[in-house]
């Protein structure tokens, strides 16, 4: 099988370098500095269970040069998505899968508006990681999972063979009953990363002290209580449990959108708290602490973006 790792960051650089590692048909989508470091001196892991090297590495800095592959698994920014989906066509055949790992709700409806429905699955993970230096992924948080599925929740072979894949290279993998439910249980959480970005805390602060800990409380409450609304299948006392899985993250960990907002790059925003308060406005459940992350980072963005257009 021919894998297609869209994006070498945290996420991709991980899970897809310990797709190669075990010796599968692997090619990176990189950029800059990353890419001339791959090229150059391979991909290492630094991993809290067990740093990796692989050398050499199949990367390129064009889409279209990766060739048809049968999976496809994309470790964009959210954000990303749209701008990428009508490239992915060059690399696709008939069969071809799309497994997209991004943060929020929202990458399996993106992809629809060009590619078919047939072709993607769903999906998500679980890792803190990040570009350490060019070439080099740091993952210092949380163990890395893959929950995966098709979009009706069906068990087909096409699913198994995936999960077999990230069994043979060691990588904790999930086919979960209802991948819909998995993927907003997970948005929940994330939401917290807004927070961090506008109070400037980490993980560790931002839960120690008890005003910022009820605000991320309140925030993911507000969530749950949309995902209701929506009839999504979240069971009782799950804020509760997201408290506490937040309390395991390292003391000094941030999240990607956090570090990106603070860098002044573009963030996943619109796909974090900017999706909770659209879905909040049309589904009338009020969402005052989502609202106020948002409008918080909403001019930071703005200048982001406009800097980033300014660039190209």
């Amino acid at each position: 099988m021919k894998i297609a790792v869209i994006g070498t960051g945290g996420v991709g650089g991980y899970f897809g370098g310990k797709i190669a590692r075990a010796g599968f048909d692997v090619t990176f989508l990189a950029r800059g500095e990353q890419l001339k470091a791959m090229k150059s001196n391979g991909l290492t892991v630094k991993s809290i269970l067990g740093d990796f090297h692989i050398d050499p590495v199949k990367a390129t800095g064009h889409l279209s040069n990766i060739g048809e592959s049968d999976l496809v698994i994309l470790a964009v920014k959210a954000w990303q998505i749209k701008e990428i989906s009508a490239e992915l066509k060059t690399i696709m055949h008939e069969n071809s899968v799309i497994l997209p790992l991004q943060n929020g709700v929202l990458a399996v409806e993106e992809l629809k508006e060009l590619i078919n429905r047939k072709n993607i699955i769903s999906g998500l993970c679980r890792i803190i990681s990040k570009i350490e230096s060019p070439g080099v992924i740091n993952h210092f948080g949380v163990t890395p999972t893959v929950l995966f599925g098709e979009i009706d929740n069906s068990k087909t072979t096409r699913i198994q063979k995936i999960k077999e894949i990230f069994d043979a290279s060691g990588i904790h993998s999930e086919i979960p009953d209802d991948i819909n439910s998995e993927l907003w249980k997970k948005f929940i959480a994330i939401c917290v990363s807004g927070l961090l970005a506008v109070t400037k805390t980490t993980y560790g602060e931002l839960r120690k002290l008890k005003e910022t800990r009820q605000m991320m409380t309140d925030l993911l409450n507000e969530i749950y209580h949309l995902s209701q609304k929506m009839g999504i299948r979240i069971e009782p006392g799950f804020v509760d449990k997201s408290v506490s899985f937040i309390d395991t993250f390292p003391y000094d960990s941030t999240s990607s959108l956090t570090r990106d907002v603070w860098e002044g790059k573009p963030s996943e925003i619109e796909y974090q708290n900017g999706t909770v308060v659209r879905l909040g406005q049309k589904y009338g459940i009020d969402t005052p602490i989502n609202r106020f992350v948002y409008n918080c980072i909403l001019p930071m963005e703005i200048k982001a973006r406009e800097k980033l257009q300014v660039s190209r």
